[in-house]
């Protein structure tokens, strides 16, 4: 997708972190907007703030889990400016601890909105994006996965984050194989951050009534949630660093955005893992007092 002047993008998750990032250079690059999210406060802070810089924008609160929220969000896009060229799946929420001790609740929030939110977004808006290519000899148009090295390794204490983000990594390659097998004037990208400074680790705060959790978190969940807390907030990489790659990506018509390269050797290892049919290797053999630091925070005191 090369031009991106007068198009539309609709992002979900877009009042906070990477959303909001994407926000403001889609409007550096002269984008009609659609914002998404489930705080509403949040997000009207983000559209005003768009706003007053001259964007053309509005916000639209969304639960990505209900299919009938996205679908509402799509129509409006419609009857708002009559086409959509660039999407991000981008909501996300986290959530750790050992595999066997994550609730039902757990699993139906984190794949609720990480997994379901892209499957409703790829549907609904694929489709969409067909029929506007119709009406445009001229149509470009781009899908971005949001998942994360997470989805491309597999970490302790991290089960259903890492599940969710599996699934988007390989729905976002059948994505754009099936969209190179048809031709289509549209491209696909997934995005896999690796610790960046944003609100994502804090995603409890927005935690549905449906899928409350019930009990008290367990030593292990706290474990993770101080780990991650840890690395997200040291991390050197802005969110408006990752909205500048993921841009660039998406001009160059670039799949896979790794915002820490330096991170790959994780993959290469799990991959000659399998490849070699080997028990998986210890994802913190390098940093030996990372996994030191989570086993001393879940050991009894």
């Amino acid at each position: 997708m090369k031009n991106f002047k007068d198009k539309v993008a609709v992002i979900t998750g877009g009042a906070s972190g990477f959303g909001r990032e994407f926000a403001f250079k889609a409007h550096q690059l002269g984008m009609k907007i659609v914002l998404a999210d489930v705080q509403r406060d949040t997000l009207d802070h983000t559209v005003q703030e768009l706003r007053e810089q001259g964007a053309r924008v509005f916000g639209l609160v969304c639960d990505v889990r209900k299919s009938a929220e996205v679908q509402a969000l799509a129509d409006a896009t419609m009857k708002e400016f009559g086409a959509v060229h660039l999407v991000f799946n981008n909501a996300g929420v986290g959530s750790g601890g050992l595999i066997w001790e994550n609730s039902e609740a757990d699993w139906e929030w984190v794949l609720g909105v990480n997994l379901w939110g892209v499957v409703h977004g790829v549907r609904i808006f694929t489709r969409l994006m067909f029929e506007c290519a119709k009406n445009d000899p001229d149509y470009e148009g781009h899908i971005v996965n949001t998942a994360s090295m997470a989805g491309t390794m597999s970490m302790p204490a991290m089960g259903v984050y890492n599940v969710s983000k599996h699934a988007v990594v390989t729905l976002s390659e059948t994505l754009y194989q099936d969209l190179q097998l048809v031709q289509a004037p549209i491209g696909a990208s997934v995005l896999c951050p690796y610790f960046v400074p944003t609100g994502i680790s804090q995603s409890h705060r927005n935690r549905p009534a449906d899928v409350k959790m019930t009990e008290a978190p367990t030593v292990s969940q706290l474990a993770a949630q101080s780990l991650v807390d840890k690395a997200v907030s040291s991390g050197k990489m802005t969110a408006s660093g990752v909205a500048e790659l993921t841009f660039k990506a998406v001009e160059d018509g670039q799949f896979y955005v790794f915002t820490h390269p330096q991170a790959l050797g994780g993959v290469e290892q799990r991959m000659t893992d399998m490849v070699s049919q080997r028990n998986p290797t210890d994802p913190y053999a390098a940093t030996p007092q990372v996994r030191e630091a989570l086993l001393s925070m879940m050991r009894p005191r």
